[in-house]
């Protein structure tokens, strides 16, 4: 198993999160009592969505031999209270001489990263005291 290791101490709402050698400083924003001083934990979702989409964009083209630039995606959320229905939105755009064929299926490979596939597929979060 892959760990992601969050540590905070008294600072309110500054997390360290690290991964193998890397760090990342999460927080609130300082309208809700944190100091902003890095991504808030929804902002690190949909980042982690927007990150594997590329990816997988790029390494599809890649494989292919397309000829795509550059990809940029915006990742967004709404959240419908009355029914729990959480709806992430992508805006992908493709930069590089492709036709729509090759769009299209660049379009369709980004939804089929491995972050997308788990967070519409059934997740379960076990938790344990150590």
């Amino acid at each position: 198993m892959r760990t992601i290791i969050a540590t905070i101490g008294k600072q309110t709402y500054k997390t360290e999160l690290q991964a193998r050698n890397h760090i990342v400083i999460a927080d609130e924003p300082i309208e809700v009592g944190g100091q902003d001083l890095g991504f808030t934990p929804t902002e690190l979702l949909e980042s982690s969505l927007a990150a594997c989409s590329t990816m997988t964009i790029r390494m599809y083209a890649d494989r292919k031999g397309w000829s795509l630039d550059k990809v940029e995606i915006k990742v967004g959320f709404k959240r419908n209270i009355a029914t729990h229905q959480i709806t992430f939105e992508k805006e992908i755009q493709l930069f590089g001489d492709l036709d729509n064929e090759q769009r299209e299926k660049l379009l369709e490979m980004g939804s089929k990263c491995p972050i997308e596939k788990m967070i519409t597929g059934n997740v379960v979060v076990e938790s344990r005291l150590l």
